[in-house]
């Protein structure tokens, strides 16, 4: 076992504060990776906060986490030590179910493990994430790092984007598609980015008229301020899918109108009771779809990862010391940040060497 320094919260009324705890001795099929980078997402937030009532303190938030390899267990045949890799929001799955099977494992018949808060399947531990400086996890669930991507702005790719990119391909994509990106954060520029290097021509929804030139330097075709009935209006029946990041609720009706007949509108950011509530007369009478989508699985998170490396997207981040992650925290509720805190593990290791 090795001793990891960390951050994290203790109490859902705390701030974050440094923490101390073993990582696991490699098992055969592991690989023990030195954490450089960690992206800081909402869910983090969510958790440290304990606002989906499931969180067990003390906590390690993070799940976007790029590192190198320094170790690695006498089964594994994919990684050498050197090598960079990422991890992100899940650590195991059953592996059994046909979900497993599929290379779906979010949708794990058993429930998947996540890379924090959950229970170890194999000795019963609390996971732990990547405000540290290093992390265990075992081969399948590790992923390659293609040359040329920069490991820093990568680091998001691993939720953000996999979580706009699955529902993408899923659906079929593609050029002469229309898609309406609803939001303009840190999925939502990412949905951007990915839908475009798809081939599709893509409209950015946001309620806020200081973001229409923003949304067009990051890609988008158009713009609509949705609250501007008359734009709403003009692009009534235009659109072939709806990527909807938004995660508080908002009413999905005007939206809805705005998809054409066997339009699809895809919820990736809200997790709550949708209100108001969604008129029938909206889907039934033109055959749309309103459906959801979680995060991806191993071959397409690589696959992605890829995917990025071709076309040289990454996600636009502000880098972070990790000293000001109950900063951060606070500025994410206001949403001020463009789009993504990534930590710079650097400054933890800092306290090591000081």
């Amino acid at each position: 076992m090795s001793q990891t320094r960390a951050y994290a919260a203790y109490a859902d009324d705390q701030p974050l504060a440094p923490f101390s705890f073993e990582r696991r001795a490699p098992r055969p099929d592991d690989v023990a990776i030195e954490i450089l980078y960690c992206g800081v997402c909402h869910s983090d937030l969510h958790f440290a906060r304990n606002d989906w009532g499931m969180t067990t303190f003390p906590i390690v938030p993070g799940h976007e986490i790029v590192g190198r390899v320094t170790a690695v267990g006498d089964q594994v045949t994919r990684f050498k030590a050197g090598d960079m890799v990422g991890v992100g929001c899940m650590v195991d799955s059953c592996r059994d179910c046909q979900a497993c099977h599929d290379g779906v494992e979010q949708f794990c018949l058993n429930g998947f493990t996540m890379t924090y808060g959950s229970e170890d399947r194999q000795d019963g531990t609390l996971t732990q994430g990547g405000y540290s400086d290093s992390i265990v996890v075992s081969e399948h669930f590790v992923l390659r790092l293609p040359e040329g991507l920069d490991p820093a702005a990568a680091a998001p790719i691993l939720c953000a984007g996999i979580t706009t990119y699955s529902p993408l391909r899923h659906h079929g994509v593609r050029a002469g598609h229309k898609v309406g990106v609803i939001g303009m954060g840190g999925l939502g520029h990412m949905g951007v980015k990915l839908a475009k290097a798809l081939g599709a021509e893509v409209t950015v929804f946001t309620r806020s008229e200081a973001k229409v030139e923003e949304a067009k330097r990051n890609g988008a075709d158009h713009v609509v301020v949705s609250g501007d009935p008359a734009q709403m209006e003009a692009v009534a029946e235009t659109y072939d899918f709806m990527l909807d990041t938004v995660p508080v609720q908002h009413d999905l009706n005007p939206y809805l109108a705005a998809l054409k007949y066997d339009g699809t509108h895809i919820l990736v950011g809200l997790l709550d009771p949708i209100e108001p509530a969604v008129e029938a007369f909206n889907l039934v009478f033109k055959r749309r779809v309103l459906a959801g989508s979680l995060i991806g699985g191993i071959p397409e998170t690589q696959e992605l990862l890829d995917f990025c490396a071709e076309h040289d997207i990454t996600c636009d981040i502000e880098m972070l010391d990790i000293h000001n992650i109950n900063q951060a925290y606070e500025r994410m509720e206001k949403g001020d940040v463009r789009y993504r805190f990534v930590i710079d593990m650097a400054t933890l290791k800092a306290d090591q060497t000081a």
